[in-house]
Formats: structure tokens, sequence, C-alpha cells
């Protein structure tokens, strides 16, 4: 691998995991392009370099690296400083918890994509549910691990991103006053300049567009 690598990471507007690794990018100030494909006309080549024919990718000198986490954990590696504590049991900690956080992304999908009110009701359940046990296990902030922004944030913050869209689209409100330190840390990683430059201007309207096409619940709730 060259000592000057160069980075592409290949995205689609509003992928969640896409954003995991482009706050890394940006937190770390690492020079790189974004290509943005249409993941529902993805082109010829783009199979080629993804085997599960899923974004992120990112080409480091012409090879291709795939899923958010080894992309994250590669771009985190190779920078000074770590997103990770040292301590490897709090380490392994934080990556259960960055497990936990891909179970209610999943929970978010099912809620965007519910199909009747059981379902909606369902998942957004929940999700309260899963905001309630972050509730109960985070600190005094205003990061997960305190002071320090780390790799669970990184994770969390496309989360937020879409907890807050539905609240302002659509009314549903996840993150409320009886979750106040979801809600301090949530605000606190969506003013984070890293994470709002994690997405493109469009991202609003990519994401209205998405609950469309979806045509659940959620689309039938928009204006």
């Amino acid at each position: 691998m060259s000592s000057n690598p160069t980075f592409k990471l290949i995205s689609f507007s509003i992928c969640p995991y896409v954003q995991r690794p482009r706050i890394v990018l940006l937190e770390k100030h690492i020079e790189h392009e974004i290509e943005y494909i249409d993941l529902q006309h993805p082109p010829v080549w783009f199979h080629e370099i993804s085997p599960l024919e899923k974004v992120p990718v990112l080409v480091v000198n012409g090879e291709a690296l795939f899923e958010s986490m080894p992309i994250s954990e590669y771009l985190d590696e190779i920078t000074p400083g770590s997103l990770y504590p040292e301590d490897p049991f709090r380490k392994a900690q934080h990556r259960a918890w960055i497990e936990f956080g891909n179970d209610m992304l999943g929970q978010h999908f099912a809620l965007a994509s519910a199909k009747d009110e059981k379902e909606f009701k369902k998942a957004r359940g929940t999700l309260a549910e899963r905001l309630d046990t972050l509730e109960d296990v985070l600190g005094a902030g205003p990061y997960f691990a305190g002071k320090a922004f780390g790799m669970v944030d990184v994770v969390y913050a496309p989360l937020f991103r879409f907890t807050r869209e539905l609240q302002r689209l659509i009314g549903v409100e996840l993150v409320t006053d009886e979750t106040p330190k979801v809600a301090a840390w949530a605000a606190q990683l969506l003013e984070r300049p890293a994470v709002v430059a994690a997405v493109p201007a469009s991202f609003s309207e990519d994401y209205v567009a998405f609950l469309r096409r979806l045509g659940g619940v959620a689309s039938q709730r928009l204006a």
C-alpha cells in the first residue's frame, strides 16, 4: 500500500452506513473523493467492487474495501489517535453498543416501511424501548463515553438524523423529554461539523422520496 493512498468513497445519499466512514474521513481530515450512485440502478462497475451490492465501498489506491465498520476502523487505525478506548474490555463494550445501534437502524427501517398501523406502532415502541436503554447507560456526556467523540458516536449520529427527520416530517417523537440524556447526546452529535457535512444538501429531499417509495404508513403521513 502506498504511503500516500488515495481514497474514494462510493455512497448513496441517505444510507446511514455510508455516513459512518464519511464522518471518520471528515473527523480525521483525510483527503478523499465521494461518488454518489443510484442503488436502484447501480453502474455495472459497482457489482465488481461490492460483493454484497451495498454501500459503502471505499476504494483505496484502486482496491475496494466494503462494509461500514471495517472501513471506519481501517481509517481510524491509519491515522493518529483512536476513536476507540485503549482498554480492551472498554473497546469490546463500545463494539457491543455499536451492534445495539445496528439493531436500532433496523428498527428505524421497520418503522419507515411499516405497511399498517400495527407494524408502525410495534416498531415505534421497540425504538422507544431501545432509547430508554440508552438513557440508562449514558453518563454526563456530551458524548457516549464522556468528553471524547468516539466510534459509538459515529454510529449513532446517522440514527439520530433519521429520528429528527421523522419528527419534522410526520410528527413522530422518539427522542423526548423522557430521555433527556439521549436528547442532549443527539443534539450534540447533530451539531458536530463532521456529522453535518456527512450527507449531501439533498438529504432531506431524498429521504422524503425514499419514504414515498416505501409506500407505508410513514409515507401516508407526509404532507
